[in-house]
């Protein structure tokens, strides 16, 4: 599994934890590496691995191949051109029959359905105008294009999703 955008490294860390069959690649940009590994090193999980450089602004995914690719909390925080981006490079990495999963607020048809998540939308465009909740429809699409199938569309804590594509 890759995950683009560990941010602390929280997440691979309580996932490997939880499930050590699971073999999980972190990433993110250089200048979050420092907790990730933090994380890594103080886990001595032999299933988690140290981040790797990865901004998919700029940077290509590692050459290899996932069975699974997992996202938490960037596509808001994203550039759209980046989000669109991110969609192109996990259709490419991943393996067919393949998961891509994708987590934080949504909306849906343009509607953010709970105040919490609307506040926040409004507070991520004041403080960068590129930022915002996406679309379920539109990420759906780029998994399309990316010749991924919406397979399911999960509620989460604090008014979060976790959306799954299977790559055909």
């Amino acid at each position: 599994m890759l995950e683009i955008g560990s941010g602390t490294g929280q997440h691979a860390v309580w996932i490997g934890q939880q499930i050590p069959t699971v073999t999980w690649q972190t990433s993110d940009r250089c200048e979050n590496h420092s907790a990730i590994q933090q994380w890594v090193a103080e886990s001595n999980l032999t299933n988690v691995y140290p981040p790797i450089a990865l901004d998919v602004a700029i940077d290509p995914l590692p050459n290899s191949q996932f069975d699974m690719i997992f996202s938490s909390n960037t596509a808001h925080i994203m550039a759209w051109q980046d989000v669109e981006k991110m969609f192109q490079l996990v259709s490419n990495r991943l393996n067919t029959g393949g998961y891509f999963c994708l987590y934080g607020p949504m909306q849906y048809d343009g509607i953010i359905e709970h105040a919490s998540n609307r506040a926040f939308n409004q507070k991520l465009k004041s403080d960068c105008p590129h930022r915002a909740i996406r679309d379920v429809n539109e990420l759906n699409q780029l998994a399309t294009n990316g010749n991924m199938q919406w397979v399911e569309d999960n509620a989460m804590p604090a008014n979060n999703r976790l959306l799954v594509w299977l790559k055909s």
